[in-house]
């Protein structure tokens, strides 16, 4: 049964979301733009490695100083952070083959599988409106991905293995949450991608097995090189965003249920359309503009749906107390 403070706190989960996808399209958008030239790794460490300074200088203090790095849960802290690593990655290995758009929408898997493992993992209720709207938004990346057709692209497959990756490390969040900082889970997932990205570049970095012409592949295998003094700005801004990203995410669904929460990410669907037109000059198909009306629709419905539903415990608490 739901309380004034749950509700409270159902209300603050999406706003985090909605704040941290916001960083989380930046991010995407500046990976995309850097595929081309450096190798996926390079920009990870890069990336994280400033995310951790970002974090230790300018988050910790808020948030308890250097004690943030101390934890009794540091295996699920490490589990976390490969969960986001792959998500990650195979985010970025998706993105350097397909449009901007396409890639974020084919991730928006995402949801249903939260929402079935917060079921599974975490007990959680999820009613028949609940499901209906991700059953519609599922719906909408069929059509953007068009498995089983002659237009089905490899390169769909890893934002899908992204999108699994990315939900188990929110139903983690959630086993962790009351013991466990965002500011806490927030370092331990770069330091964890500073530790991956190290260990890919020493194994892989000199460019020995990039003998794929897969842009995917290619993305992963390059070869280590020395940024330019131009990109500078846009590594910082990379860790920066990703560093407030992070800490968002990682409250909002510290505070928030997972199968309510998942679906505001949504609204980072209309930032990669304008990303990529204006950047990329990137346009979705017709196809592909019907899948995201789908996928849209289905985050504003759970909106309506879980609007109606507060107000209606608000209103009934109200009536108790008079």
């Amino acid at each position: 049964m739901l309380n004034p403070f749950t509700i409270n706190k159902n209300f603050l989960g999406p706003i985090y979301a909605m704040m941290a996808v916001s960083c989380f399209s930046l991010n995407d958008v500046c990976i995309k733009y850097l595929s081309s030239e450096y190798p996926l790794h390079e920009i990870i460490l890069i990336r994280s490695t400033i995310s951790v300074l970002v974090i230790l200088l300018f988050i910790a203090p808020f948030s308890n100083g250097l004690k943030i790095i101390l934890t009794k849960r540091l295996v699920i802290h490490i589990i976390r952070g490969c969960c986001v690593v792959v998500a990650n990655m195979c985010m970025f290995m998706g993105l350097a083959a397909l449009p901007i758009a396409d890639a974020v929408a084919i991730f928006f898997i995402s949801p249903l599988l939260i929402t079935i493992l917060s079921i599974i993992f975490l007990n959680e209720r999820v009613g028949v409106w609940r499901w209906l709207s991700i059953g519609v938004g599922l719906l909408g990346v069929i059509i953007i991905s068009k498995p089983g057709s002659s237009a089905f692209q490899v390169a769909s497959i890893f934002p899908m293995l992204g999108a699994l990756g990315y939900a188990f490390l929110h139903i983690l969040t959630r086993k962790i949450r009351k013991t466990e900082s965002a500011a806490t889970m927030a370092f331990y997932i770069q330091f964890t991608f500073v530790v991956v990205a190290c260990l890919i570049g020493l194994t892989i970095g000199d460019g020995r097995f990039n003998v794929s012409n897969d842009p995917s592949l290619s993305f992963l295998l390059r070869e280590w090189i020395i940024p330019r003094a131009s990109d500078y700005w846009m590594f910082t801004m990379l860790g920066i965003v990703t560093a407030l990203g992070g800490l968002l995410i990682s409250e909002a669904y510290r505070v928030g249920e997972a199968a309510y929460v998942a679906p505001f990410e949504y609204i980072s669907m209309p930032m990669a359309i304008f990303w990529g037109i204006m950047v990329f000059y990137e346009w979705p198909l017709v196809s592909g503009w019907f899948g995201i009306f789908l996928i849209l629709s289905s985050g504003l419905f759970m909106l309506w749906r879980e609007s109606i539903n507060n107000r209606k415990v608000l209103q009934g608490m109200s009536k108790i107390r008079q």
